[in-house]
């Protein structure tokens, strides 16, 4: 979990120390909708944010540059036991801004991060040092991680790519739909990932299929003010879903079944 103080960029503590087990949501309710996601621009970089750093034992050194960052693994989040403590650049944290904490993307940097269970995608803004937990690559604050869907699993797995101020999120490359032979109406799909970035949907269709699993088909999601690509395995009739879902956590590719229709 997050510590507050890591980087030095904060003055004493006021209160007693976080306590994680504390956490927990706000205690009203929120519309999230009426949130947006972080609007990428360029900042001034956190000079002491970018020094390396040790946490239990552990040296940490930040990046020059989040330029083509990316990454896989489980995201947390944290929430009103961490509100109004100071970041490691100096800010206070808000659980209802769109926010994360990063072992060593640059402070400030901006990430998307896309669920890779249910293709749900965020961009918020790093400005804390954390998680710290070995398989964690990110902890969301607690609307970003809201709007996730993570709230009540804790955690979950994630893709996190670097959003750079002036470049498209979404590129327009075009993507290839695989033909499949019909099967009976109890088939299913399996959603391997969802990403903003055609490429990267692309590889990890060309790394499927060279696995053999099923056919694989990258889907296309487009509207005016965002893209997603869609990465399936199917359609599987029902006795082949276990056994492929198998191979793919074998893989470590978690997979969400969704219907064929």
């Amino acid at each position: 979990m997050l510590i507050a103080l890591l980087a030095g960029c904060a003055g004493p503590a006021t209160r007693p120390a976080p306590d994680y087990r504390r956490d927990g949501p706000p205690s009203g309710a929120i519309n999230l909708d009426a949130i947006p996601d972080a609007m990428p621009r360029a900042e001034p970089p956190c000079r002491p944010c970018s020094r390396p750093y040790q946490f239990e034992g552990v040296t940490y050194r930040p990046l020059a540059s989040a330029a083509g960052y990316e990454i896989r693994g489980i995201a947390s989040w944290y929430g009103r036991e961490f509100h109004g403590r100071a970041t490691s650049n100096g800010e206070s944290y808000d659980m209802l801004a769109m926010t994360a904490a990063h072992p060593t993307l640059p402070i400030p940097s901006y990430v998307r991060v896309t669920h890779l269970g249910n293709g749900r995608s965020v961009v918020v803004r790093v400005n804390d040092r954390g998680p710290f937990k070995r398989g964690r690559v990110i902890d969301l604050s607690y609307v970003a991680a809201a709007k996730l869907g993570l709230i009540g699993p804790g955690s979950g797995p994630v893709e996190v790519r670097a959003v750079l101020p002036g470049v498209p999120n979404f590129p327009t490359a075009p993507v290839t739909q695989v033909a499949t032979a019909p099967v009976g109406g109890d088939a299913v799909f399996l959603q391997v990932g969802a990403f903003g970035d055609a490429a990267a949907a692309q590889r990890l269709a060309a790394r499927l299929r060279q696995e053999n699993l099923a056919p694989v088909a990258v889907q296309a999601d487009n509207t005016a003010s965002r893209g997603l690509h869609r990465v399936r395995l199917g359609p599987l009739a029902p006795r082949q879903f276990d056994t492929v879902a198998a191979r793919l956590a074998a893989l470590g590719l978690p997979a969400l079944r969704v219907p064929a229709n």
